[in-house]
């Protein structure tokens, strides 16, 4: 049979307000009760049930994550960062796949607020109107975590986007380099169309180089896809690749050696990412230094302040990024 808080407590010879008291660890007990308690509770295996415990407080200290792919060395780094402050905090995780597709992104969402979680960090390359207008009716807190809202309407945590791109482009300007490549994600997402390619073709036109769209390519970040952009690209004789993940990055490195370039000799690659693919690629992958474990932890912590009505300060928080310089480019 279960044991219960009844259980607990009839056993230590104290009331289950003590009982209730020592499992939350509330400092109004005698050192000496809370140790016979404990030892009770030890001796009993009980367990705190977790659904009774919401029902008196309309807290359920479980918090929901909706991300596109958790096998995706991004998004994991990313739930890493989100799971430690969770944990430090005494939330659980609720994990759930979207397959950035915006039909089971919404039915997330429903199951979520059905399942009356606390909170809510959310991540996608696309937040849909109707996306939007379900998480700004919601009465659950939620955070977007690496994802952009133009609306400034939900609470978000990202990095400076266009500033990136346009850093590594004049990076490329700056190195001598007139042909610039840009290999891009889907530009169905805002931060590759709206960002990304933006701050490439505005670097450009400030250093007085016309846009070329035969450099740029759009693909489905796989590696796959970056050796045929590498391929593709070659007819147009770009020096530098610009590229928007890591895994592609490795695809345009590993179709530029079929093609016999040598890097960076030949050519200069810079990645937009910094996972761990970065550092195991050979050569070593330049990247920018995109933040995924702390975009996790701080879009956690922006909403454990909304769970738990404390004072928020920046509702947009925009966190620094640098370029970590490797092999794939010249060093000076």
């Amino acid at each position: 049979m279960t044991v219960t808080i009844y259980d607990v407590a009839r056993e230590a010879n104290v009331s289950m307000a003590t009982v209730s008291r020592v499992v939350n660890a509330n400092q109004n007990v005698k050192p000496a009760t809370r140790k016979k308690v404990l030892k009770v509770i030890e001796e009993l295996g009980y367990r705190p049930n977790a659904v009774a415990r919401g029902l008196a407080s309309k807290k359920t200290t479980t918090v929901g994550v909706i991300i596109p792919d958790i096998s995706n060395s991004m998004y994991a780094e990313l739930a890493r960062g989100i799971e430690d402050i969770a944990t430090m905090y005494r939330y659980n995780i609720i994990l759930s796949n979207s397959d950035q597709n915006e039909n089971k992104e919404l039915q997330l969402l429903e199951t979520m607020l059905g399942k009356q979680v606390d909170g809510i960090v959310f991540m996608s390359d696309v937040i849909s109107s109707e996306l939007l207008y379900e998480m700004q009716r919601s009465p659950t807190p939620i955070v977007l975590a690496g994802s952009i809202d133009e609306s400034a309407a939900i609470a978000s945590v990202n990095i400076d986007y266009y500033g990136a791109a346009y850093e590594v482009v004049k990076k490329f300007i700056d190195n001598g380099h007139k042909k610039i490549a840009f290999v891009s994600g889907p530009f169905t997402s805002r931060i590759n169309k709206a960002y990304k390619l933006k701050a490439y073709r505005e670097a450009l036109a400030d250093a007085g180089i016309e846009f070329d769209e035969n450099l740029v390519v759009e693909c489905n970040n796989t590696y796959d896809e970056g050796i045929e952009a590498a391929k593709t690209l070659a007819a147009f004789e770009p020096t530098a690749y610009f590229v928007s993940n890591d895994e592609m990055s490795i695809g345009v490195l590993h179709g530029l050696g079929e093609l016999g370039k040598t890097i960076p000799e030949d050519a200069e690659v810079i990645s937009y990412e910094n996972s761990k693919l970065a550092r195991m690629a050979r050569p070593t992958l330049t990247s920018v230094a995109f933040p995924l474990y702390d975009i996790g932890a701080v879009s956690m912590r922006l909403l454990t302040k909304y769970m738990n009505d404390e004072e928020i300060e920046e509702k947009q928080v925009i966190l620094p990024y640098r370029i970590e310089e490797r092999q794939s480019t010249k060093q000076e």
